[in-house]
């Protein structure tokens, strides 16, 4: 291929030429970000209200959905960039931070738990900045995809008014999701580091 369309950045279309900063699974995290404040506000608004909190849980589960979306447009086409690293983990980050946030303001969530969570999730991104300035890229580990879908699914049935619908027995199960989620977070943090220093000493 020659003349324009072969050095036109791509922004869907798979390949190995150069790649636009604005593409679409960078516009996608974007997205995610700009969602946040809209989601935060919907929750608060309607935390007392069976249909707000449907709603808020909704957005949730839509947001974390073009998460995968994203990543999996960016690893199949190609189209991973240095800008995609920085706005994918800030918008995973910011969602379910301000999810946390918002639970803990509402009194349904210990705020000790809130800000333990939001500690590892900040500061391990941070390390993995500094890390990747220095030119080496911590992958995500099982452990840690694992706390993802953990973190997940603990703040979607926390969202959901389920026991309005299902009973009382599901604050049971939110608590201990919520709980698995908290150890899961904690756990792999700690482990990201151990195995950082074993790597540096080797």
């Amino acid at each position: 291929m020659s003349g324009p369309e072969a050095v036109r950045p791509r922004m869907l279309r798979a390949g190995d030429g150069p790649v636009s900063t604005w593409s679409v699974p960078n516009l996608i995290s974007f997205a995610r970000i700009v969602l946040v404040p809209v989601f935060v506000v919907v929750l608060l608004a309607g935390a007392h209200d069976v249909a707000g909190r449907w709603i808020a849980a909704a957005l949730f589960v839509v947001a974390i959905a073009t998460d995968a979306v994203d990543g999996h447009l960016a690893r199949s086409r190609n189209l991973i960039t240095d800008l995609g690293k920085i706005l994918d983990p800030i918008a995973d980050k910011a969602l379910t931070g301000a999810a946390l946030v918002v639970l803990s303001v509402l009194g349904e969530l210990p705020w000790w738990v809130t800000l333990v969570v939001l500690v590892r999730e900040i500061g391990i991104t941070v390390w993995r900045f500094v890390v990747l300035a220095r030119g080496r890229v911590v992958p995500a580990s099982k452990g840690g995809k694992t706390k993802t879908v953990l973190q997940s699914v603990a703040i979607g049935l926390a969202l959901a008014p389920l026991p309005a619908l299902l009973g009382s027995w599901m604050d049971v199960v939110n608590t201990v999701v919520m709980a698995a989620a908290f150890v899961v977070t904690v756990v792999t943090g700690i482990q990201y580091l151990i195995d950082d220093r074993r790597l540096n000493r080797a």
